[in-house]
Formats: C-alpha cells, sequence, structure tokens
C-alpha cells in the first residue's frame, strides 16, 4: 500500500475509529474511561472555533466592495435557504411515505428530567429574539453561534465602511493574521485526532448496546435515506452548475467526512471544512470564508431533514394527525432552528422537546430518540458539512472563483496562506496571493 495514503488523515482516523468501537465492545463498561481522552480532543477543537467563525465573517465582509459583496450574500443566501427548505419537503415526504413513527410503543412514563426539561423551552419568538445578542462576550463564552455571526457581519460591515473611507486596512490584517494562526492551532491539534477518536468511540461502544437501535430502525432509516436523497440533489446540482466530475469528490472530501461522523460536530470539523475547500476542491479564499463561516449555521441541512422527520415520528407516534398549517410551521421551525442552534453535540433533547411543546405534540418518544440520536446525529453531520461544500462550489462558480486545476489534481493545491485572498470585487475578479504547498 503507499506509504502516502497509509499516513492519510482521513485513513488514520478511520483505523482509530474501528479500532476504538472493537476495543470499546471487548472493554464493555471500563472503556468509559477512556471519554475524558475524548473530550480533550474536542475541547482542543471547540476552544478555537468561535475566534476562527469571527475572524473569517469579518475578514470576508470587511475586504469586500462594490455589486460583488452583494452578489457573494446574496448567493450564499439563496442557496441556503433553498436547499433547507428542501431538505424539509424532502423529510415530509419520506415521513408521509414510510410513516417511521407508525406503531410505536413504550413502556414506563416520561423521564422526570425531559419534563423539567419541556418546561424549560422557549417560544419561536425568544428564540428569534436570541439571534440578537446584547452582550457579545457573553455570547462567545457559551459559544452562541448565531448571535456571534450576526455581530461578526455587522462589524465587517462597518469595517468595510472604515476601509473605504480612511483606506486604512490595519485591522483586517491583523484579522488575517489572527485567523492563520488559529487554523495553525487547528493543524496541530488534528495531529491527535486518530486517538481523541478512538477513545470517543470507545467510551460510546461499551456503554451502548444494539437493543436501543433496533426499536427506532425507523426512525433511523428515514433520516438516512433523506441524507443520501438530499446529497444525491446536492451533487446533482453541483455537476449541472459547474460541470467538475463529481466522482473526485469522495477523495476529495474523506477527511472531513471522517470527522464530521466520528465527532458528530460540524463546529468540530469546520475548520477540516475551510482548509479542504481551499486546497482540495479549489474554492477561493474570500468565497470558503464567507460562505461556509455562515454555513455553520445555516447550512445545517441535515439538521433540518432530522427536525422535520422527528415531527411526523412524534405525531404518528401518538396517533396525531397533522394538519397542512402545522406541517408548514414545522418546516419553518425546523428551518429556523437550523439558524439557531449551536453546531456541538448534546443539543438534540431540547429541539425535541421545542418541536413537541410548540406542535403540541406527545413527548413519550423523544427518549426514544435521544437514545439513538448519536446516530442520527452521524448522519445530520455528515450532510451539513458536506453540504456546506457544496454549497461553496455553487457560489464560487458563479463568478468563476474555482480553481479547476486544483480541484482536477492538476497541480499542487495551495494551503489555507496568512495571504488571504485581496478582493476587489468591483470588477468581481479576486485576486488570490500565489502559494505553494507545504
Amino acid at each position: 500500500m503507499n506509504a502516502s495514503l497509509v499516513r492519510h488523515p482521513a485513513i488514520l482516523i478511520g483505523v482509530g475509529a474501528i479500532g476504538g468501537v472493537v476495543f470499546g465492545v471487548i472493554a464493555g463498561d471500563w472503556a468509559a474511561n477512556l471519554k475524558v481522552v475524548g473530550d480533550i480532543f474536542i475541547r482542543l477543537i471547540q476552544m478555537a472555533i468561535v475566534p476562527l467563525v469571527m475572524t473569517s465573517v469579518i475578514v470576508a465582509t470587511g475586504s469586500m466592495s462594490g455589486v460583488g459583496a452583494g452578489r457573494l450574500t446574496a448567493r450564499t443566501f439563496t442557496w441556503m435557504l433553498s436547499f433547507s427548505a428542501v431538505a424539509a419537503l424532502v423529510a415530509v415526504g419520506l415521513s408521509t411515505v414510510l410513516q417511521p413513527g407508525a406503531g410505536v410503543t413504550f413502556t414506563g412514563g416520561v423521564d422526570p428530567s425531559l419534563e423539567a426539561s419541556l418546561d424549560e423551552t422557549q417560544g419561536w419568538q425568544e428564540t428569534v429574539l436570541g439571534f440578537f445578542s446584547t452582550n457579545i462576550i457573553a455570547s462567545m463564552s457559551t459559544a452562541s453561534m448565531v448571535p456571534i455571526i450576526v455581530f461578526s457581519l455587522l462589524f465587517g460591515v462597518a469595517l468595510n465602511a472604515y476601509v473605504a473611507e480612511t483606506g486604512n486596512t490595519m485591522v483586517i490584517t491583523v484579522l488575517e493574521q489572527m485567523q492563520q494562526v488559529l487554523l495553525t492551532l487547528i493543524r496541530l491539534v488534528m495531529k491527535i485526532a486518530p486517538i481523541g477518536v478512538f477513545a470517543l468511540l470507545a467510551s460510546l461502544a461499551g456503554q451502548v448496546g444494539l437493543s436501543v437501535v433496533s426499536s427506532a430502525l425507523a426512525y433511523l432509516g428515514t433520516t438516512l435515506l433523506g441524507v443520501i436523497s438530499l446529497l444525491a440533489l446536492l451533487v446533482a446540482v453541483v455537476w449541472v452548475r459547474t460541470r467538475l466530475s463529481p466522482w473526485r469528490l469522495p477523495r476529495k472530501l474523506a477527511e472531513q467526512t471522517t470527522i464530521a461522523v466520528t465527532t458528530t460536530s460540524s463546529a468540530v470539523t469546520y475548520p477540516t471544512v475551510l482548509r479542504t475547500a481551499v486546497e482540495r476542491v479549489g474554492i477561493s479564499q474570500r468565497v470558503a470564508n464567507f460562505t461556509l463561516s455562515i454555513g455553520l449555521t445555516m447550512g445545517s441541512y441535515g439538521a433540518v431533514l432530522n427536525y422535520t422527520v422527528v415531527i411526523f415520528f412524534l405525531a404518528q407516534s401518538g396517533n396525531v394527525d397533522l394538519t397542512t398549517g402545522q406541517v408548514l410551521f414545522g418546516m419553518a421551525l425546523a428551518i429556523m432552528l437550523n439558524m439557531g442552534t449551536i453546531t456541538v453535540p448534546g443539543g438534540f433533547p431540547v429541539i425535541a422537546l421545542f418541536l413537541a411543546s410548540t406542535l403540541g405534540l406527545p413527548v413519550e418518544a423523544v427518549g426514544l430518540m435521544i437514545a439513538v440520536d448519536w446516530f442520527t446525529g452521524m448522519f445530520r453531520t455528515f450532510l451539513n458539512v458536506n453540504g456546506d461544500t457544496l454549497v461553496a462550489m455553487l457560489v464560487a462558480a458563479a463568478d468563476d472563483e474555482i480553481d479547476r486545476d486544483v480541484y482536477n489534481d492538476l497541480h499542487a493545491a495551495p494551503q489555507v496562506s496568512d495571504e488571504a485572498a485581496i478582493v476587489d470585487v468591483t470588477n468581481d475578479e479576486p485576486t488570490r496571493a500565489a502559494a505553494t504547498s507545504g
């Protein structure tokens, strides 16, 4: 086997994942002691996410000028909202046909902790209001990504106006350098990714049995089928719009896919997605910075699909017939929650309870879905991160900002450089600094 292939990060992480599952099954409950190692790995990534997202959005927004800035923003939001709506429609269709919640039976009542959480869920008005922070430092401390991105966008717009008025680009330069230092930090942390993934999956395999999965196969199967269908649609649209071979995508996206399904976190995968987009897919740095940062919260198509399936699963498990109004409102809620939740593991119970309480659905089945949420988290994250890259390709292709030679492996891919894209979008032509791969 080729030595470089053996050392490929995706291969090493995959080996760590398989080894972790095998070890966890053999070691049983003792494997839970390894969870702290996996948690340390996750935290090392998470600690850089907020400043990395902020610098990426501010630099991308602050560097733009002319009509190209508006087009980049419009295309990004249009594609993301469109595919989010399609994700909800796919979920409605599959849930109506497959009836994943029909015939589900339960033993025992609702977990008291879930009932307590149900009382704490917010209405949709409070959720929307939460998009706007009164204290950005507090939002940063809790990794509330939507308020952070809203602030970063506004800060970038103000910085853009300041640069246009004064010609002083010092702040942008400083933020560009900070972004590159953070990416270097992430690269260092990713060297221990195989160990971190081994520990995470060993702990999980030692504690989670397969019996809980079998009772929710219909729910899992519906979600997985929706993910596959939506991904196929996305790839087809990218192929039609860009005329780039889709057969190269699996290899190019292998590393971010492996990290996504083993950590079940779009936020943890984000640095790898950003690097892959520029270095392996050939997307310009200005498009990657902006579109992928926005996609971290708005591009969670897997989440939209899963949340819509949840609505139907809860309704069908309780023999509740959803009205057309409830279905449309539920789709809107799923899309809104896509934009309003932190993209790290652990938030699903609150979201499921929010959907149940808002739509007046029974909550008994929530515990069952929580039990298998690690698996649905894999599906959601897989589609979230790869969907973001595909949307970034669509946004970049509109202005010919994909380096086709990089995509087709005709020359060495540039690394994400500290000489970030210098953008003159008055003529809608980005000037990318020359860079060589290390």
